[in-house]
């Protein structure tokens, strides 16, 4: 994957972590939901290492 490709992979992963963020309600956010969201961090991380 050539540094372009994955800087497009990595932009369109944060959209779609700040997408699902704007979407929780404070009220009816589960632990589950949240350790999805650590998870999708967790792996845009291991992608740039």
């Amino acid at each position: 994957m050539t540094s372009h490709e994955k800087i497009n992979e990595l932009r369109s992963q944060l959209e779609l972590f700040l997408e699902r963020l704007d979407h929780l309600d404070p009220e009816k956010t589960s632990v589950e939901d949240v350790d999805q969201l650590i998870q999708m961090i967790e792996k845009i991380e291991k992608e740039l290492g």
